[in-house]
């Protein structure tokens, strides 16, 4: 039986920036249409948490179930470690894309937008299919594209939406960036798996661009978002603020140039992470007060 400490570590804790971060800079972008609802702002963030965590108790499972996880370099998984059960992690990665689709019903119900539930359930879909069902899209190189997707673009705006009724520009921009962070965060970790999963037959986006190509796509993900503030910041000045992050985007970007390979990358998520972080909570301070 696994430990509540390995059922912690299998929710993934150095992924939860992704979650946190889109919904940041949504409510920075409500604020700044003086809009700001903390309710909604409370429950964006609570759909946000579901479902990262639900995605990556699914992918615990069906990665665990198809025996890629049996040989990994990366944090543990229950599943393919033998920590817990597969029935188990099934029923985790039930429970918090059940709690996500709760706290999304909750939106829609307050905000009135009935269409929101066909995002919602394309979100769950989307958390489900990532390795699970029998063509994973993560194991065909779109991994990156859907995070892109879900937790840019769908997370900001949609958090920018249930509290304005309406979009901005720079809300636009911030989901880009906070997209191509997100992005960056995956690539890392498929970068660091690249012989195992090509062993496995997963052919994730790294697999595909080879090592190279994929340090240089991380690279240009990483820097992206900066590149954004200089463009929001020449509308809104307080915005450029969030460059600050480049400091935290310094490490991660000299480890992946200086060819890291395995568990040699794994502070990469992290510090990638937490710059994403970082620039979300500035760029989010300075749209509400600046």
């Amino acid at each position: 039986m696994a430990t509540v400490a390995q059922w912690i570590e299998g929710a993934r804790p150095r992924t939860l920036p992704n979650a946190i971060a889109p919904v940041l800079a949504g409510i920075g972008a409500a604020a700044a249409l003086d809009s700001f609802d903390w309710v909604m702002a409370t429950l964006a963030m609570l759909v946000s948490l579901g479902l990262i965590i639900g995605v990556n108790y699914a992918n615990d499972y069906s990665d665990g179930v198809r025996g890629t996880d049996d040989d990994r370099v990366g944090p543990l998984r229950l599943v393919g470690s033998g920590a817990a059960k597969p029935p188990e992690v099934l029923a985790a990665a039930i429970s918090a894309l059940l709690f996500a689709a709760f706290a999304g019903l909750a939106v829609v119900l307050l905000s009135k937008h009935w269409w929101l539930l066909a995002v919602g359930a394309v979100c769950i879909a989307g958390a489900w299919f990532y390795t699970g069902g029998k063509r994973p899209y993560g194991y065909a190189g779109f991994g990156e594209l859907a995070v892109f997707v879900f937790f840019g673009p769908v997370a900001v705006l949609g958090t920018v939406y249930v509290q304005a009724d309406t979009v901005s520009w720079t809300a636009v921009g911030c989901s880009v960036a906070v997209g191509a962070f997100s992005s960056a965060v995956l690539l890392a970790n498929n970068l660091r798996d690249i012989p195992t999963d090509t062993e496995a037959g997963k052919r994730t986006l790294a697999v595909k661009l080879g090592d190279r190509g994929t340090r240089r796509l991380y690279l240009t993900l990483l820097a992206s978002p900066f590149l954004i503030t200089l463009i929001i910041g020449w509308w809104f000045p307080p915005v450029l603020f969030a460059v600050l992050a480049v400091l935290l985007a310094i490490g991660p970007a000299r480890t992946v140039l200086s060819g890291a390979t395995g568990r040699d990358l794994i502070p990469v998520l992290r510090d990638t992470g937490l710059a994403m972080l970082l620039w979300s909570a500035v760029a989010a301070a300075a749209l509400a007060f600046g």
